[in-house]
């Protein structure tokens, strides 16, 4: 496709106000860059704080969001001129790949790095520029023998890649004892792919119906917080360890309920040698003591995105079945923005949303 190229788009104009349908113009790309025709994007609740709570983004509004972007390559020049035609994931947070942090393995807090839909324009839209050094190709042969079509593949730009760099920041290894606190989005991935990497997985969440589906979708044990405080949990879960030959010790303990009694709770979790991997996020304020840290010997660490290089690998899990996308995600039309929006404000979807471009 030749410049300039008519892109169809929703616009968040004012916080709290409905998403807005626009029309732009591509008439240039930068060098390094491609366009992408989006063939699904997925909504995180990132696009909610960004559209609803006050959230900043690093580029002025309006802003179209989205960054769970799967697509065809539509237009590419110079070295980059073979991605044209081909299918792709385009990473939530793309780090430049030349500065002093990506060459040290710090891609992740590279200060050049785009994240669609916050420093560029995202995928609630028809097309959209991303870099392309960092695109994750998909074969159509395996795509067409898998239960997922292009569409479906959107969500693994941030949700099942986020979960998946959590596991390889926590060293997660066969055999390990895995601990998610927040069954639900980014917790229910989680769990599929600590089990594909042969951990023993117990799901905490006050969702019955998320412990359900994660029982049948990874983990081992669920257990029903409901009023239960942080020293009976962290009793059960000693007790549930012993009774089944499972580490006293070193466990990895990943935090995706993104609200302060989860992470409170995930902290008190804490063991000799644990590690505790923060992947959920809220604005509220969390007290713990710091100290145990010190006394256990052990770890906490944030996980913001995943590196590029993690994509094909996170595609493979898909592809071969071991991760299941379908049973966790709905298609919406684009045109449905702002209800989709409404409802997972006032959590009244169970599953994550796909947006397909409907533009006419």
């Amino acid at each position: 496709m030749t410049l300039p190229i008519a892109v169809q788009c929703w616009e968040l104009r004012s916080v709290g106000e409905p998403l807005a349908r626009a029309e732009r113009t591509i008439d240039e790309v930068p060098e390094g860059r491609v366009v992408v025709r989006v063939a699904g994007c997925g909504v995180c609740h990132t696009d909610l704080g960004y559209a609803l709570d006050g959230v900043r983004p690093r580029h002025e509004l309006p802003l179209t969001l989205g960054h769970e972007i799967a697509g065809v390559v539509e237009h590419a020049e110079g070295a980059h001129a073979d991605l044209v035609g081909k299918s792709v994931l385009v990473p939530a947070v793309i780090p430049c790949g030349d500065c002093a942090l990506c060459a040290s393995g710090h891609g992740m807090i590279c200060r050049a790095q785009i994240f669609p839909g916050c420093d560029v324009h995202g995928g609630f839209a028809s097309h959209v520029v991303v870099p392309a050094n960092g695109l994750c190709l998909v074969d159509l042969d395996k795509l067409e023998a898998s239960p997922v079509d292009l569409p479906d593949l959107a969500v693994l730009g941030d949700a099942v890649s986020t979960a998946y760099q959590a596991t390889v920041k926590a060293d997660l290894a066969e055999g390990d004892f895995a601990i998610i606190v927040g069954a639900g989005g980014v917790g229910s991935f989680l769990a599929q792919i600590a089990a594909a990497k042969g951990a023993h997985v117990v799901a905490l969440d006050v969702d019955e119906g998320r412990l359900r589906r994660a029982a049948e979708y990874g983990a081992n044990h669920t257990v029903t917080l409901g009023d239960l405080d942080p020293r009976a949990v962290r009793k059960q879960l000693r007790g549930y360890a012993k009774e089944n030959g499972l580490p006293a010790t070193c466990w990895k303990i990943f935090e995706c309920s993104g609200n302060a009694k989860g992470q409170e709770l995930a902290y008190s979790l804490l063991t000799f040698g644990a590690v505790l991997a923060v992947v959920g996020y809220t604005l509220d304020t969390v007290t713990v003591r710091l100290s145990n840290l010190m006394a256990f010997d052990a770890r906490a660490q944030g996980v913001w995105g995943c590196l590029p290089e993690h994509y094909p690998a996170v595609l493979d899990l898909v592809l071969s079945g071991k991760v299941q996308v379908m049973p966790f995600i709905e298609r919406r039309k684009m045109s449905e923005i702002n209800a989709v929006f409404t409802a997972l404000s006032k959590h009244e979807l169970t599953n994550r949303p796909v947006l397909i471009p409907d533009f006419e």
